[in-house]
């Protein structure tokens, strides 16, 4: 769920929301407290000190993480505001440029199980929150990727026309797909390719993408990619059908990777794969139409050190569209 945050009842809407999402993943009341005031403290940061040029405020970004940091509840901020010359400086307890008590940021690190930021003057800033229950296991650890998603409604709309997933039973291999315009008819057919994906997901691209294809006939049809980490040829498999986005990053450069034209379920000419190199641990980024194609990583020095979630708010914030569904996914194969 995304909260604007302008206005100081909308701090109040950013605990709510982020508290029921905790009871929601089964935390304890403590543990909901926990979650509830770090995202008071983003979003009550936000209202201080995020204002961009244009006089508008930040999203705060509630939902749930799984993955190699663990299970649990992840808050972001994102603004566009002057951002922080001095990261660390801001994080000290007493800092302050807005007149509070300056201890928002890292009281928010302090409650974090996984604690990001990224900020540059100028840019505005992006910050993560990730916490897990406590005593329900390890809040990290476990072998396998890190991931980041942002997935934002079509205004007007109640569900999304895009959906996503990850399987790790092969490398690591990540789908996205765009149903055909928006609202639930696109829904279906993206959650229609979902499915499919999930059953057959070991299957080579082509031919899993051939599967979705031809599950996808009843459907209005939908863009599909899928992206997989083949750790022992150390490339990187990619297919796609439609106008989803792909780009591996790898030594700090990112390279676009390649779709053919069609609709998955109507027309698919051709379904190919293609494959590209990458050398110590690369990172998968693919993202819908919702976004804009003109983002260009070398504008955010350092972003790609950052954690997933960062990246994908980062994109999300600067690069949507604002009339469709959007969504971005962001991977970091273990190093």
């Amino acid at each position: 769920m995304i909260i604007p945050v302008g206005e100081s009842s909308q701090v109040a809407e950013a605990r709510r929301q982020a508290a029921d999402a905790a009871r929601s993943a089964g935390f304890g009341e403590e543990d909901c407290g926990r979650v509830a005031l770090a995202a008071t403290e983003l979003a009550t940061n936000l209202l201080n000190h995020g204002r961009g040029k244009q006089g508008e405020g930040g999203e705060i970004v509630v939902g749930r993480f799984d993955d190699s940091d663990g299970v649990g509840i992840e808050i972001l901020a994102l603004d566009r505001g002057r951002g922080m010359a001095d990261v660390q400086q801001c994080l000290r307890d007493g800092y302050s440029t807005g007149g509070s008590a300056g201890t928002g940021l890292g009281a928010v690190a302090r409650l974090s199980d996984h604690f990001n930021l990224f900020s540059r003057p100028g840019q505005g800033t992006a910050v993560m929150a990730r916490l897990a229950p406590k005593g329900k296991g390890p809040a990290g650890g476990r072998p396998g990727p890190q991931i980041g998603a942002l997935a934002a409604v079509c205004p007007g709309e109640t569900v999304s026309g895009d959906a996503w997933a990850v399987d790790t039973t092969q490398g690591e291999t990540l789908l996205i797909a765009d149903g055909s315009g928006h609202g639930p008819i696109a829904a279906t057919a993206a959650r229609a390719a979902v499915e499919i994906f999930r059953a057959q997901a070991e299957k080579p691209l082509p031919r899993l993408l051939e599967a979705i294809h031809r599950a996808l006939a009843p459907t209005r049809g939908a863009a599909v990619a899928a992206a997989r980490i083949d750790h022992g040829a150390a490339v990187v498999r990619f297919a796609g059908i439609g106008n989803i986005a792909g780009m591996l990053v790898n030594g700090g450069q990112g390279r676009h990777m390649v779709s053919h034209n069609g609709t998955a379920g109507h027309v698919a000419p051709r379904i190919a794969e293609f494959t590209y190199p990458y050398a110590g641990a690369p990172m998968l980024i693919l993202n819908s139409d919702g976004l804009t194609t003109r983002w260009d990583l070398a504008a955010y020095p350092g972003l790609t050190q950052a954690h997933p979630s960062i990246v994908a708010g980062v994109l999300y914030r600067d690069h949507r569209r604002g009339r469709d569904d959007a969504t971005v996914v962001v991977l970091k194969a273990a190093s």
